[in-house]
């Protein structure tokens, strides 16, 4: 039995497999809008290749990709709606116990932390944990870009009695990845990060959509920091699959391509790499599907 517990991978590039209509601005939003079985289906596919926890596809009901108006008209019900399609397929699982993270995504936009705006954030994040909590385990602050994101989403969720988990995405340029010291996208250090989830009350720890070969060093500052301060919080990583250089560029503006090199057994020997530095948490992003995941978890149990 692997002491890994496997996450899911990426939803977008799923749903396009299956027949859903991606575009922007809405993005996976969409899938929800017009094709809401595709999205259980997904969280199914998942689940089949041993995914232990799903994520709700929450991620893009925000104002940033489906506007201020829908989402005070329809955000709440579309929130419950992606919800209760994770929630379906968890408990459908008829082998072991899924658990269902509901995602909370940055507010304003990922890889953006100039745009954080904190006399605003919790206007949003309020309606998702509302709407998503009926539904979810665990919270899931993803893909954030600085510590305040952070703790937004600690804020967030505190009356909840639901634990949380919080991932930050790394910068992974060439350069980040030449130099060998992990930072967040903010330029904030990994050992700060660290060092403030070991006050927040986080489960768990990750690193979220940034190349996989900028994760290793994160996970050891992060397993380094813990050790010190005896804190008993979990390390995770979910890489994405992007080609070239992010930095210039935010998460969601379009459909990046994907690297060529990063098939199923590519991804795998990373997530051996990343268990070995301390993670006991791995999943994928952007462009990591269920046959990655599924190798993935074969790879970790031996």
């Amino acid at each position: 039995m692997s002491t890994t517990r496997i996450l899911d991978g990426g939803m977008s590039r799923e749903l396009l497999r299956l027949g859903a209509e991606l575009k922007q601005p809405e993005w996976s939003a969409l899938a929800l809008i017009n094709s809401p079985d595709i999205v259980r289906e997904v969280h199914k596919e998942f689940i089949a290749a041993g995914s232990e926890v799903i994520t709700t596809n929450s991620y893009a009901l925000v104002p940033f990709h489906i506007g201020e108006d829908r989402f005070q008209n329809e955000g709440a019900a579309l929130i419950r709606l992606a919800g209760r399609l994770a929630r379906e397929a968890a408990d459908a699982a008829t082998d072991r116990k899924v658990l269902v993270a509901g995602s909370l995504p940055p507010i304003f936009g990922s890889y953006e932390p100039q745009n954080f705006q904190p006399s605003r954030v919790q206007d949003y994040l309020k309606v998702l944990v509302e709407n998503l909590a009926p539904f979810v385990d665990i919270w899931l602050g993803e893909t954030l870009s600085l510590i305040a994101e952070g703790e937004a989403v600690r804020e967030a969720v505190a009356a909840t009695g639901k634990p949380f988990w919080i991932s930050f995405t790394l910068a992974d340029d060439e350069a980040d990845i030449d130099s060998g010291e992990a930072t967040l996208r903010s330029g904030e250090s990994v050992e700060d990060a660290a060092s403030w989830a070991v006050s927040s009350g986080a489960e768990a720890f990750l690193f979220n959509c940034s190349k996989p070969e900028v994760m290793r060093g994160a996970v050891e500052t992060a397993a380094r920091v813990f050790r010190q301060a005896d804190a008993r919080i979990e390390i995770g990583v979910y890489a994405n699959a992007f080609e070239g250089e992010q930095g210039a560029s935010a998460a969601n503006e379009g459909l990046h391509d994907t690297r060529d090199d990063l098939n199923d057994d590519a991804y795998s020997r990373f997530a051996c790499s990343w268990a070995e530095a301390g993670a006991t948490i791995i999943g994928g992003c952007c462009g990591i599907g269920a046959a990655h995941i599924h190798r993935l978890g074969k790879t970790l149990s031996r």
